[in-house]
């Protein structure tokens, strides 16, 4: 039988961009990735200019929220420059410079409509989570027009980074499901950059003190700086009873928790006042005991809480008028291709003095 040779047929070139890739707990790794393209009409691609690493990172490369595969690209803020538009995206254009949001809203869903736009039917928190994510030279970015948002001239996109996750997180889960108020007692449990994020935030509402609550002297330094009246070192100093001490014995109003592990949940229900809020703001990984044979008759409201992001525009709007000054959270620049250097660094915060890192391509 003949056998027929058929010519070879010419194949578009495949372009590759690096990225920061998971490959299971403790597994990571810098290579080749396909560049995204346009998968729907509503998509944009985004060239990143400036991205950052998250405490909710850490706690996927731990393991510890396992929807997250083999193969993923992480990542879920950062600041670009679109680089192509879907036929859909009307609020943007090639050459547009945006803040990514961490999370994807497509604007018209029962939850978005009641601006829950974490919980959107075809969105919510999927960026390095479900889909690839924005520690890459490209990303594809879905709903465009609800997920994006515009960097105005002259900003400092540095900045604006902290917008993509953090302002808007320890704002929302922490001040406003917290429901601070003037003349308030509220701890924060965690200064990291979330816990940082909640003081700054807070201030907006003058509550009378803000006390943090860390193992870290560093990081209640910096929490003095940014305004919190006491500081308290978990690790050297009984916390309850240096609450009780500062409140009269009766608790504080409200607990924000901002590190996602037991005995931090634990201790915000051990320092609340009858009366008080609990809100976690933390990513947890394990059980935590719920001690209600104490907090039934107490009147306390525990709220959980993904961000939504819906407070986004009003924050931008405070950076660009300079009543936050999110830029004072950013103590270390790596460039993108240094990202494993740059996980090194965010994952030993205590030792290397670290907060926010930036990631500038």
């Amino acid at each position: 039988m003949e056998t027929l040779v058929h010519p070879e047929e010419p194949q578009s070139a495949l372009k590759l961009m690096k990225a920061l890739v998971y490959h299971g707990p403790g597994k990571k790794s810098w290579e080749d990735k396909p560049q995204p393209a346009i998968k729907t009409p509503t998509d944009a691609i985004i060239k990143i200019l400036k991205t950052t690493i998250c405490g909710t990172d850490l706690h996927i490369m731990k393991g510890d929220v396992p929807e997250v595969t083999d193969g993923r690209i992480i990542g879920h803020e950062g600041v670009g420059i679109i680089e192509e538009v879907g036929s859909g995206v009307s609020n943007f254009k090639k050459g547009d410079h945006v803040i990514i949001s961490c999370i994807t809203s497509c604007g018209k869903c029962e939850y978005c409509k009641k601006g829950m736009y974490s919980h959107c039917q075809d969105g919510g928190w999927i960026l390095g989570h479900l889909i690839d994510g924005t520690q890459a030279e490209y990303v594809r970015i879905p709903h465009a027009d609800n997920s994006l948002y515009h960097i105005p001239a002259g900003a400092d996109e540095e900045a604006l980074v902290m917008l993509s996750d953090i302002l808007p997180t320890g704002f929302e889960c922490g001040v406003l499901n917290g429901q601070v108020k003037p003349g308030d007692t509220v701890a924060i449990v965690g200064a990291g950059p979330v816990g940082l994020a909640a003081l700054l935030t807070a201030q907006f509402y003058s509550p009378a003190e803000i006390i943090m609550i860390d193992s870290d002297d560093n990081r209640m330094g910096v929490s003095k700086t940014f305004g919190a009246t006491k500081t308290i070192n978990n690790s050297t100093v009984d916390v309850m009873e240096k609450i009780k001490s500062l409140t009269n014995g009766k608790g504080v109003n409200v607990a924000i928790e901002a590190v996602g592990i037991p005995a931090t949940f634990e201790l915000c229900t051990s320092i609340i006042a009858p009366g008080g809020h609990v809100a976690n703001v933390g990513v947890h990984g394990k059980s935590v005991t719920l001690h209600l044979e104490t907090l039934w008759s107490q009147n306390i409201t525990i709220t959980t809480r993904l961000v939504d992001t819906v407070t986004t525009p009003m924050l931008l709007k405070t950076v660009q008028s300079k009543k936050l000054q999110p830029n004072n959270l950013i103590t270390h620049h790596f460039k993108l291709d240094q990202v494993i250097d740059a996980y090194e660094t965010f994952g030993n915060a205590a030792k290397e003095k670290a907060l926010k890192v930036i990631l500038t391509s």
